[in-house]
């Protein structure tokens, strides 16, 4: 008899042929199970009726088919769709060299803020450049005004989602639209406000990273100062793989990245945590190799109710009730998160990654097993007394969730998904505070 199993949330339909990625399997099943992928078993946690892993997945043939293996019973859990490829699109006419793709993702942006924006972009020093815009389903009275203020400007190329993705997936699905044409592309925001030297200075020192960043203000609505720089209170970090992996340094509108970079990071992976685009991309850049980064802002990060950290970096309190955290959601919304990221770089590797940062993903993925990895992390947090602030001891905040998952099969805890809201980076949010 087939065990009984479901899933808690459904994998991804499709994935583009030759693609190399890992997924957290996670749901209920009436016994201990393995996760079969293609016929290959994986072991997985069960406690109390629950079960999860992270397994590698490779899109070749038809389909990659995903099972809970039971004994010699097979209970199919979902058929992943392999696809062809979508090449990019190409631009129909001349590009220069080195062409850079801003990649916009839009929803119902500020009428006001969206202006100052793209005027910004039009008063960039550096002109090698298309802007493509992502709208991620906005109300037809908002694309009216967007296609208003982009005007015939033809160096503005306008897509619309015809179904709400979410800012994560709208910056993948910008990626996706980069002109093949373009060898370097940058992020953009809908209602931030670039300084005209941006890309310019961002390409000049790009040198042979495959990423490069700057730094940025923090500015209201009105343009008013909140911070001159990012880094007040907390250490820079663009050297230091665990560091990054564990709190992100790199905001998406703050980057340009070579082509490769992006290739790396698509599809975008899915995790039981909060998804943030420029957090992966961040990553997989840092892992792929060197990431560069330019010691002044180059544009100003607009504070703003409507933006997704913006009541937070007032100050104010957030709008949603915020559940307390506890150590499962340390676990199940904290560590797995960044452990799947890894595991999907480790199954992307294919040669490029280098040897070191290699052992960085695999000790960070050993953590939940490994008394030794759970050590090295445990002790990093002592970093800040030389100065090593780039986390903020946040790692930390991620070792309740281990000491669960140790603990977990032996006393028969509560092993369900927790809230998504039930972990949160308390250093970091504090930091953001600060004005």
């Amino acid at each position: 008899m087939s065990p009984v199993a479901t899933l808690d949330s459904p994998l991804p339909p499709s994935l583009p042929a030759g693609t190399e990625t890992a997924v957290f399997v996670s749901g209920a099943s009436d016994a201990p199970v393995e996760v079969s992928v293609d016929g290959m078993r994986h072991r997985t946690a069960w406690v109390r009726g629950r079960f999860w892993a992270t397994v590698p997945v490779g899109a070749h043939g038809r389909a990659v088919e995903i099972a809970a293996v039971g004994g010699e019973e097979v209970a199919l859990l979902a058929r992943i769709e392999v696809v062809a490829p979508v090449p990019p699109p190409r631009l129909g006419r001349p590009a220069p060299a080195e062409l850079i793709a801003i990649c916009m993702a839009t929803f119902e942006p500020d009428p006001a803020l969206f202006r100052t924006q793209v005027e910004s972009l039009r008063a960039q020093t550096d002109t090698r450049w298309v802007c493509v815009v992502s709208d991620d389903a906005s109300s037809p009275a908002h694309v009216e005004r967007i296609r208003e203020v982009l005007g015939d400007d033809p160096r503005f190329l306008l897509s619309h989602s015809p179904e709400r993705l979410g800012f994560y997936r709208n910056f993948e699905r910008a990626l996706r639209l980069a002109p093949a044409e373009a060898d370097l592309l940058a992020l953009c925001d809908q209602d931030d406000r670039w300084a005209p030297e941006k890309l310019a200075v961002l390409r000049a020192a790009l040198g042979d990273a495959g990423l490069v960043y700057s730094d940025q203000r923090l500015v209201d609505a009105d343009g008013r100062v909140l911070r001159d720089t990012l880094w007040r209170g907390r250490r820079n970090n663009h050297t230091d793989l665990t560091s990054m992996l564990v709190a992100n340094t790199i905001t998406g509108a703050a980057v340009l990245m070579r082509r490769e970079i992006a290739e790396l990071a698509l599809p975008f992976p899915d995790t039981p945590g909060m998804l943030f685009h420029d957090a992966w991309i961040a990553v997989a850049a840092l892992a792929a190799g060197d990431v560069a980064y330019v010691d002044r802002p180059l544009y100003d990060y607009v504070q703003h109710r409507g933006a997704i950290f913006g009541s937070v970096t007032h100050g104010e309190a957030p709008r949603r009730r915020r559940r307390p955290g506890s150590p499962r959601g340390s676990y199940f919304r904290g560590y797995v998160p960044r452990a799947v990221l890894a595991a999907v770089l480790l199954a992307r590797d294919g040669g490029r990654l280098p040897a070191g940062k290699r052992r960085a993903l695999e000790r960070f993925v050993a953590a939940e097993r490994s008394t030794t990895a759970f050590l090295w992390l445990a002790v990093r947090p002592l970093r800040v007394l030389a100065g090593r602030t780039e986390t903020l001891a946040s790692e930390s905040e991620l070792l309740p969730g281990l000491l669960w998952r140790r603990l977990a099969g032996p006393l028969r805890f509560d092993a369900s998904l927790p809230a998504l809201l039930s972990f949160e980076q308390k250093r970091l949010r504090r930091w953001r505070a600060r004005v």
